[in-house]
């Protein structure tokens, strides 16, 4: 509770520097925002496409090298098309990812305030389920939350898979 608090070093110290206290820094939604973009960025999405790049074959670098591409033809032409692949489970675990996370920032962070902004809707089932022990309506939002993703993921499958060859 302590990072929702606004008595923390960061406004202590820009108090020296003559900003007052609530003029500085973001709102709880771009908090919320930012360390999620953070956490995707920088975790198993960074992972996944640095395997992706150590498995392309040395050979369509050599060959497109050989055909006079230089580095920005090589990525487009060789990089990109062989990380498609990639790139398309990135997106459909991303969308995924959206539509249910959030819960942890919203939680650890913020509470779900100020005025519930930065209440996402797995927070919000968490919410309705444990701390208002409303179990069928939290059911039928979480039922509500996976027709949503099944139909997201149906879309992205079906127009996705076309820039896709293995």
């Amino acid at each position: 509770q302590w990072l929702a608090s606004t008595k923390n070093i960061l406004g202590l110290a820009v108090e020296h520097v003559g900003i007052e206290r609530g003029q500085f820094g973001l709102g709880a939604r771009d908090a919320i925002i930012i360390m999620g973009i953070w956490t995707t960025i920088g975790g198993a999405n960074m992972l996944l496409y640095l395997a992706g790049i150590s498995n392309i074959p040395q050979e369509l670098y050599e060959a497109a090298a050989m055909d006079g591409a230089g580095k920005w033809a090589q990525f487009r032409h060789v990089t990109w098309p062989q990380l498609a692949p990639t790139t398309f489970f990135i997106v459909i675990m991303s969308f995924i990812g959206g539509l249910q996370g959030g819960f942890e920032q919203a939680r650890v962070m913020t509470l779900g305030g100020p005025a519930r902004t930065t209440t996402t809707l797995s927070y919000y089932i968490y919410i309705k389920a444990f701390e208002e022990f409303q179990m069928g309506y939290a059911s039928a939002v979480a039922w509500v939350l996976f027709a949503i993703v099944f139909a997201i993921t149906l879309v992205n499958w079906r127009f996705g898979s076309r820039y896709v060859s293995y």
